[in-house]
C-alpha cells in the first residue's frame, strides 16, 4: 500500500484489524467479515492477524524472549511450548543468543526482529506492516525486507506492507495498491502499476519515488543550458534499449543526448525513463519520435512553461 501522507493507509490498516469500524461496507479477512462479527470473535480473528510497529513499540521491562513470549503467555500457552516457540522464532530471525537482552541493548535493526518475531507468535495468517522500515537505515533495512520476504516465502503469509519507501516495493512486493484521499485508485502488478500509471496520481507519486522525470523546475533548468526540443521517453525492459533508440535518431538525422533520467530495477525488470535533448529539423524530430511510438515506446515533450 502505498500513497502520499493523508491519503488513509494507516487507517485502512486499522480496519483490517478491526481497531477502526466502517461507517459503510463490509471488511473481509479471509472468510470472515469482520464487520457482522460480536467483539468476541472479532477478538479471535485478530489473533490471526499480526502487527509490525515503525516505532517497534517493544515492552523495555521485558527481555527480547519475553517480548516475544508475551503474546502467547496472553493466548493462554504453557510455559513448555511457549519456550519451545520463543525459541523457534528467535532462531528464524537469528536473534536465539539476544533472548536474555533487554530491548535498550539491542540496534534498531535487531528490535524490529523481535517485532517480527513476536508478530508471528501466533502463527498469523496475516502480518500487517505500517512503515516497518523507515526508522531504519538502508542496509539494515534491506535485511528486515529480506526477512520479510521469508516469512511470506517459507511461512506462506501474507503481508501488507504500508510504505513509502521504493527499496521495500523493489525488494518484496507482488501487488500495489495506491491510495489516495481515502480510496484506492489503481491496484495491480507492481511493474504494470509502475510503468503504465493509468492515474494522474499514481503518476506523480511514481515519479516522486523513482525521480526518473525532471520536474517543472528542472526543465526549465535544462532548457536555458540545452535549446533543442526536450523529450522525456519510458525506458522499455528489453535489452539494447538505448542502442535502439540511437539508432532510430540516427536514421533519422536527428542528434541527441540525454540530459535528465533514473533507470531502476523493479521485480528484475527495467523500469525508468530518459529525457533527451533533440536537435535537428522539426520535421525529422516528429518522424524519429512517430518510428518510436510505431514501436510502442512512449514519450512526453517537455514543453516550455
Amino acid at each position: 500500500m502505498i500513497g502520499y501522507s493523508g491519503a488513509g493507509k494507516s487507517t485502512l490498516v486499522r480496519l483490517i484489524n478491526a481497531l477502526e469500524r466502517p461507517t459503510s461496507g463490509t471488511v473481509l479477512v479471509g472468510d470472515d467479515e469482520l464487520t457482522a462479527l460480536p467483539e468476541r470473535r472479532v477478538r479471535a480473528v485478530r489473533r490471526e492477524i499480526g502487527m509490525i510497529f515503525q516505532q517497534f513499540n517493544l515492552f523495555s521491562s521485558r527481555t527480547v524472549a519475553g517480548n516475544v513470549a508475551y503474546p502467547l503467555k496472553l493466548a493462554g500457552v504453557g510455559q513448555p511450548e511457549r519456550d519451545r516457540k520463543v525459541a523457534q522464532l528467535l532462531d528464524f530471525v537469528g536473534l536465539l543468543e539476544k533472548a536474555h537482552a533487554h530491548p535498550e541493548q539491542l540496534s534498531g535493526g535487531q528490535k524490529q526482529r523481535v517485532g517480527i518475531a513476536r508478530a508471528l507468535a501466533t502463527d498469523p495468517k496475516l502480518l500487517l506492516a505500517d512503515e516497518a522500515t523507515s526508522a531504519l537505515d538502508p542496509e539494515t533495512t534491506a535485511d528486515v525486507l529480506a526477512l520479510l520476504k521469508r516469512v511470506n516465502r517459507e511461512l506462506g503469509v501474507t503481508i501488507v506492507v504500508i510504505t513509502h519507501e521504493m527499496e521495500a516495493i523493489r525488494s518484496i512486493a507482488d501487488r500495489v495498491a495506491v491510495m489516495d484521499a481515502g480510496r484506492i485508485v489503481e491496484l495491480g502488478d507492481v511493474y504494470d502499476v509502475f510503468a503504465h500509471p493509468s492515474t494522474p496520481t499514481v503518476a506523480r507519486f511514481v515519479a516522486t519515488v523513482l525521480h526518473d522525470r525532471p520536474s517543472p523546475e528542472t526543465v526549465q533548468r535544462l532548457r536555458a543550458a540545452h535549446p533543442g526540443r526536450l523529450v522525456t521517453i519510458a525506458v522499455l525492459d528489453q535489452k539494447g534499449f538505448t542502442g535502439l533508440l540511437s539508432r532510430v535518431f540516427a536514421e533519422h538525422g536527428v542528434e541527441n543526448q540525454i540530459v535528465f533520467g533514473g533507470i531502476s530495477e523493479l521485480q528484475e525488470r527495467t523500469i525508468g525513463a530518459l529525457t533527451y535533448e533533440l536537435t535537428g529539423e522539426p520535421a525529422r524530430i516528429d518522424a524519429a519520435l512517430a518510428a518510436l511510438a510505431a514501436q510502442g515506446i512512449a514519450h512526453d515533450e517537455e514543453a516550455a512553461a
